[in-house]
Formats: structure tokens, C-alpha cells, sequence
């Protein structure tokens, strides 16, 4: 079908995708080189991608005994919350979309809740101020964590393979140490000032005092034990058990609120994953509590019909369209948007034709709009610390795994001598209408701190579908720039012709209402490009680097996986066989 841009042109929404090189012909040299020389990793059966290279090979280890792609997926997971630590985790949560061989697309939401005495005022003092530091720094700041029911409910439904068999590779890897490298140094020393804080954090990720150095040994023997407790007895171990009442004990000791009703009350919960079409492809994605499927495919919607093939990657238009497109989704994201089981969540009307429509008419082809014009287009409402990981079997499932303890480390505290950190999730809540979190995102009373609530996410682990078939599993971690990142993937290979490697290498972009600013990565624009955009009325802020997208990707024309690990994340890895 064809349909009109807003410059008059004619283009054709099932196009074949021009090639690669002309694709980026507008990006400077520098980054069509690097662009150039990027090749994905190729495999005839399974593949697993994450952003931690002993946490892939284990995956694959998995796949290559004979267990399917959720058996594949839950054992990452544990190796990444021993591998990973600032964000792979048992002590945060996520959300898990699996795409089954018989066409089913499921989504598994196991997105932390707030503890049972929790107020909208929480991290406010006597006179309305929301304090610094509370809700990112202090055990005010964990919400009940939801990793190993998620992990654990996905296994026992549509895994193949006992909890014993697919935590046997995190638990060698807690108890036996790993070597570390260049970038688990770096990692690591994000947290190194707040380690020193807390004795019992210390005494395992500092080296008798010290930061950890490359090729050091890690050992997590507390850890190993936590893990070993929760192959054994499974979820109760965790939420019923010695490690929940450790960690409400350091709550209790440290002015937290959390209870063993708040664990005891946790639950993982399947739900339906938001839906649409781009160009000819399914996108199926994350719904609420996550705005990331909400926000990408409103995002699409709105560019869908602009030549982007015809205008290129990094050029003046198509930065321009998608900087206002992002806008406009981030306006309605952050203001209607919230936990389902507290607010109604108007995803049909955001997504109808006639709202999008209604949207695209407000952008100026040669001029940027003003963040402080814009609002929530539908009325009044009702009342970079993540990972993700991607895997497909040789049978056709897929699994695209987002999760997190939010900020690096989460609290960077450990409850006694369970060896994992604590999520300070509670930040993704309002403090305050109005003010805005750690990402900057400003939210209103709808996403407001209420008991047993879940807050809102930007974690959008997708699918991509080619005629009822998976085509692609994309994510990534990065606050409001997941959303960004797992659009631009997807718009990457869709409209730009790039393979999977330079899909996920290319320099991106993100906009999120407010600030008004675009943040950008180096080597996206020309000088020239850049300055053409700001005379038009935008502005950049560049950032060393938005998001970390671990992708998988079916080619169509010979049935081989490709897999992309993240240039951001060298200490990741595609691999499979």
C-alpha cells in the first residue's frame, strides 16, 4: 500500500529495505566505517546473547544438553545474578516474553511491588520535599523483589528441565569464582566507594579492601549457598523462607518497611503482550506495568509513514521525525500509564489510527516542537542499570528476558549473608508529581506509590514476527532509553537494511519529553546534519552511550540465527551452535 509523507513523497510500506551502505550514506565516515566491518554472529540451531560471556556460554551449555530456549532463558538468568551483579539478579525483577513453536506469544510480568506499608508520601519529609537519596540509597527504596518466581513459574510451565539442572551453571559459577575482566572490572568499580560502606558487601566484592583487578578470581560462596537453597526448594525457598527473613530482618534493622507478608503476598503474573504491525512485521512487546510496548509501537505508528529508507539513518529527516515521533510517545507514556491492577491503562485508544493521526498533524516538518507545549494528548488521566538477554532453540521458541535491580547494585547493600543486592525499584515510583526520577522521567499521580503496586517500566523485551513466524528478539537495558533502543533496533534492520550487528552498533538517539533536549551518541550526525537540526529548534546532549541491545534475528533468506552482542557491552557474548 502506498501512502503519502508529509513532503509529498510516495513510499512503499513493504519496500524492500535499500543497501546497507546507502542506508547510512549520511552518518560520518567514522561511523559508516565501523558500520562497515560489523558482521553478527552466525548459527545453524540456537543462539543465546547476553551481556556477560560466562552467562551466555551457560545458556548455551543448556541448549546443547537438549533444553529448550525457557530452560536456556532461566539459567542466564541465574548465571547473569552471579556473572553480572550490578543488574543480572535474584534481588529485583523483570519481565519475561516468549514466543512458543505453535505460534503462542506469552508474556510473564514479574515486575517488583511495593511493600504493604508504603505511601504516596514516602520518600517526601514534613513539608512535601521528596529527600535525596531516600528512594535510590536506603532500604525505603526496595520493593519486593519478583526474579526467582518469574524465572521459576516460566521453568515449571513451559520448561523442559529440572531448577536443579538449569541453576547447576550460576551455582558452579558463585562457588568456584570467576576470572575477571576488563569490563567486570569496570563494572564493578562503578559501586567501589559504597561497597567500603557496608562490611558484609565488602568482604566480597572488594579484594581485601581493595577494587578487584583484571584477572582476579570472584567468589560468591554465600551466594552459591542462596542459590543452592532455591534449586532445592524451589520458589517457597526464597519467599517463605531463611532468605526472605533475612532480608525483612535488614530491613527492620535499617528503617525499611518491608514484611514477610509483603513476600509471602508476591506473585508473578502472565499477561497479554501488547501488539502491532510495522511495514509488515508483528511487533509484539512488553504491556503495563511496562510502558515499553505502548510506547514503541506508538512511536512506529507515528513514523510509519515516512520514507525513512528513502531519507536514511542519521539524516535531517529522519532524526527529525523520530526525535518528534519520541516526543509525543513519551508525553502520553509518562501521563497515562501505570500498574493495570490499579489503573486503566488506555493502550487501545493510544494505538487506534485515529489517535495517531491526530498526533503526527502537531509535527512541523521544519521546525521542533517545545517539550513545555506538549501534554498528555488524551486529557486529564485517571486517577542504564538493567540487562537483557535473548535466546532461540533449534525448535522455533524464543525468549526475550528484561531485568533489573534499576540503579547499578540497586541499593548496594547486601541483607546478612544472602550475597545478593537489593533492588532500589521503588525510585521508578512518583515521589512527587511532577518531580522527576533518577532517569529524569516525570511522572504523575497515576504511577504514585500505593501498596502492593508495581511501578512503571520502560523494560521492552519484544518480538518481532514475519508472517506468524519469529524474525527477532530485541531489549535493552537503560531507563527511558530501552524504549529508544529496542525501536531503533527493530527500525535499524526494518527500514535501514542493516544487518544485526550494525543494527545494534549504530550510535542512537533519545527523546523523552522531558528535558527537552535529544540525547544522542557520538556518530550519529554529520557537523552539518547537527547543524541544520538546531536551526530547525532542537538540541543535543551527547551521551558515551545509550542502551545495550543483546539481539537475536532469524535471517529470511537462508533459516541461519544472527546474534549481536552489544559493542557497549564487551564483556558480553553471542554464541550458540
Amino acid at each position: 500500500m502506498l501512502t503519502v509523507s508529509a513532503f509529498g513523497m510516495l513510499a512503499c510500506a513493504r519496500e524492500a529495505p535499500p543497501s546497507a551502505p546507502a542506508a547510512y550514506a549520511s552518518a560520518p565516515a567514522s561511523t559508516r566505517a565501523m558500520l562497515d566491518g560489523a558482521t553478527p554472529v552466525v548459527t545453524k540451531h540456537a543462539m543465546v546473547v547476553s551481556a556477560q560471556h560466562l552467562a551466555t556460554m551457560a545458556g548455551v551449555e543448556i541448549l546443547k544438553q537438549g533444553g529448550n530456549a525457557i530452560d536456556a532463558a532461566v539459567a542466564v538468568g541465574y548465571a547473569e545474578a552471579v556473572t553480572h551483579p550490578c543488574c543480572g539478579n535474584i534481588g529485583g525483577g523483570g519481565f519475561m516474553n516468549i514466543h512458543l513453536k505453535d505460534g503462542r506469544n506469552l508474556f510473564l510480568n514479574f515486575r517488583e511491588k511495593a511493600p504493604l506499608k508504603a505511601t504516596p508520601t514516602l520518600f517526601q519529609d514534613a513539608d512535601g520535599n521528596v529527600v535525596k537519596g531516600r528512594s535510590t540509597g536506603s532500604y525505603l527504596g526496595v520493593a519486593v523483589p519478583g526474579t526467582v518466581m518469574g524465572l521459576n513459574t516460566a521453568l515449571k510451565t513451559y520448561g523442559t528441565m529440572t531448577l536443579q539442572q538449569v541453576m547447576a551453571p550460576a551455582i558452579k559459577l558463585a562457588s568456584d569464582g570467576y576470572v575477571l575482566k576488563q569490563q567486570d572490572v569496570d563494572i564493578l568499580n562503578e559501586g567501589t566507594a559504597v561497597f567500603a560502606r557496608h562490611p558484609n558487601v565488602a568482604a566480597i566484592f572488594l579484594n581485601e579492601g581493595k577494587p578487584f583487578v583484571v584477572g582476579q578470581r570472584l567468589v560468591q560462596k554465600q551466594l552459591a549457598h542462596t542459590l543452592e537453597l532455591i534449586a532445592d526448594g524451589g520458589t517457597e525457598a526464597f519467599y517463605h523462607g531463611p532468605i526472605a527473613a533475612a532480608v525483612v530482618k535488614a530491613s527492620e534493622a535499617n528503617g525499611g518497611i518491608l514484611s514477610m507478608r509483603d513476600f509471602a503476598d508476591y506473585t508473578a503474573q502472565w499477561e497479554k503482550p501488547v501488539t502491532c504491525e510495522y511495514r509488515g512485521y508483528t511487533v509484539v512487546s512488553a504491556p503495563p506495568p511496562s510502558s515499553g510496548g505502548t510506547t514503541v509501537c506508538l512511536i512506529l505508528q507515528l513514523i510509519k509513514p515516512y520514507p525513512l529508507a528513502q531519507w536514511g539513518y542519521g539524516s535531517v529527516n529522519s532524526v527529525h521525525y523520530i526525535a518528534e515521533a519520541e516526543r509525543r510517545a513519551f508525553a502520553d507514556r509518562n501521563t497515562y500509564l501505570g500498574d493495570p491492577a490499579f489503573v486503566h491503562n488506555p493502550i487501545d485508544e493510544l494505538l487506534s489510527p485515529a489517535h495517531v493521526d491526530q498526533l503526527r498533524a502537531t509535527i512541523q516538518p521544519d521546525k521542533a516542537t517545545r517539550s513545555a507545549d506538549l501534554k498528555g494528548s488524551l486529557g486529564a488521566p485517571e486517577s542504564q542499570h538493567t540487562t537483557h538477554y535473548s535466546v532461540m532453540d533449534k525448535d522455533g521458541n524464543g525468549v526475550a528476558v528484561t531485568y533489573t535491580v534499576n540503579s547499578y547494585f540497586g541499593i548496594k547493600q547486601i541483607a546478612g549473608d544472602t550475597g545478593f543486592f537489593l533492588n532500589n525499584e521503588m525510585d521508578d515510583f512518583t515521589a512527587k508529581p511532577g518531580v522527576p526520577n533518577k532517569a529524569g522521567l516525570v511522572t504523575g499521580v497515576i504511577n504514585q506509590i500505593e501498596p502492593g503496586k508495581r511501578p512503571l517500566s520502560s523494560m521492552t523485551p519484544t518480538l518481532v514476527l514475519r508472517d506468524g513466524k519469529l524474525f527477532m528478539l530485541t531489549g535493552s537495558p537503560g531507563d527511558g532509553t530501552i524504549i529508544s533502543t529496542t525501536m531503533e533496533s527493530i527500525v535499524n534492520v526494518i527500514d535501514f537494511g542493516m544487518n544485526l550487528q550494525q543494527s545494534i552498533n549504530a550510535p542512537r538517539m533519545h527523546q523523552q519529553w522531558f528535558p527537552q533536549t535529544v540525547f544522542v551518541e557520538p556518530g550519529l550526525m554529520t557537523p552539518q546534519t547537527r547543524q541544520t537540526l538546531e536551526a530547525m529548534g532542537h538540541t543535543f546532549t551527547l551521551r558515551d552511550a545509550i542502551g545495550a541491545d543483546e539481539a537475536i534475528m532469524i535471517n529470511p533468506r537462508n533459516g541461519l540465527l544472527e546474534g549481536a552482542n552489544d559493542r557497549r557491552r564487551p564483556a558480553g557474548l553471542a554464541a550458540g551452535y
